[in-house]
């Protein structure tokens, strides 16, 4: 069995103080948000929060039995109104499959948006409620709070180590490794990824990903660092501090909003694309700009298995934590294809930037 989680060892890998440590798991006051969210994501990641989640995973059938028969409706939580809500293009799908599936299952649906505070948590009554479904990324601390709720959660699109529940995501990892190899084939070998890969476990995976098949197949990795850090949250801002060297033969961006902002972005530099570079995205959201390829996520779908697996979870709340990958396809567009007409082009290109 594993020994329990000292206090002490969350303090050292998070580089705060005990105290800190324990007004943050604690609920109190006296610790930023942001060391908040920092000390509850390191203990997440040392199996803090496993201990009690295992104590009621293998309660035994009594609790099964109850937990099938409870009647209500399914919350569905949107993060952030801004970002993540039901007109965005991409998220809007997602939210379309889920209320979809819903509705051919004779479902009732709440839907919110992540608030500040827990009063939306005093206004819902946990015995009304079968689950809850959450679109996109979700605070650790709100995580938390849901948690004391003891319902089925499955999680679209996210997943935090402080809250082991089922999630639902787009296999990331393989499609992009198949863009790569798409792209490597064609001749490219000069590569630059685009985006704040801390901002969202997705991204992070399309990263590894990059990185990995770069690797395999033998190609220098040169990324610049400013291109996946904080400064990659906001592309236009981004690009008022980054100025290209040598230029890339393709930029590999982690969505096609990303890959829309970089192309114009780029021509604001005079780097016209695609007759200098290459652009690529992920989603297949955008048609209005030369993205060179894409991804085509099926986001109906993605909200529709997250619907199907919780109604499985409802019926099998002592079962272990599942995490399902639904593929998605390559898209390249070889009307672009003249772009691989050879490196002197290229080599020029290159030299006229310089």
């Amino acid at each position: 069995m594993r020994a329990k989680v000292r206090i002490q060892e969350i303090a050292d890998l998070a580089g705060v103080s005990k105290f800190a440590v324990s007004r943050a798991l604690s609920g109190k006051s006296g610790v930023s948000a942001q060391t908040r969210e920092k000390i509850l994501r390191v203990a997440g990641q040392l199996g803090y929060f496993k201990s009690s989640e295992q104590q009621q995973r293998f309660t035994g059938e009594l609790q099964e039995t109850e937990e099938v028969k409870r009647d209500g409706t399914i919350v569905v939580m949107f993060p952030n109104l801004r970002y993540q809500n039901r007109e965005h293009i991409y998220w809007g799908p997602v939210f379309e499959g889920v209320s979809s599936r819903l509705r051919q299952r004779g479902l009732d649906i709440i839907t919110i948006t992540e608030p500040s505070d827990d009063n939306v948590f005093k206004l819902l009554n946990p015995e009304a409620i079968q689950g809850i479904i959450t679109i996109g990324t979700v605070s650790t601390q709100m995580l938390l709070k849901i948690k004391q709720m003891n319902i089925p959660v499955v999680m679209v699109d996210h997943s935090d180590p402080v809250f082991a529940c089922d999630t639902i995501f787009t296999d990331n990892f393989n499609s992009m490794q198949q863009l790569m190899m798409k792209l490597i084939s064609k001749g490219y070998r000069k590569f630059q990824f685009v985006g704040n890969i801390k901002d969202a476990q997705s991204y992070f995976d399309r990263w590894l990903a990059f990185r990995s098949t770069l690797e395999s197949c033998q190609i220098e990795l040169q990324q610049d660092p400013m291109l996946i850090g904080p400064e990659a949250q906001d592309i236009f801002l981004l690009f008022k501090q980054y100025r290209p060297v040598d230029l890339p033969e393709v930029y590999v961006c982690t969505h096609d909003v990303n890959a829309q902002f970089l192309i114009e972005q780029l021509g604001n530099l005079g780097i016209e694309v695609p007759a200098r570079c290459a652009v690529t995205g992920f989603d297949n959201t955008s048609h209005s700009h030369p993205i060179l390829a894409t991804v085509n996520v099926n986001k109906e779908l993605l909200g529709m298995r997250a619907v199907d697996q919780m109604l499985w979870r409802i019926q099998n709340p002592g079962s272990a934590h599942e995490k399902k990958l639904i593929y998605a396809d390559v898209i390249l567009r070889e009307n672009y294809a003249y772009l691989l007409n050879g490196e002197a082009e290229r080599e020029g290109a290159n030299a006229e930037l310089q």
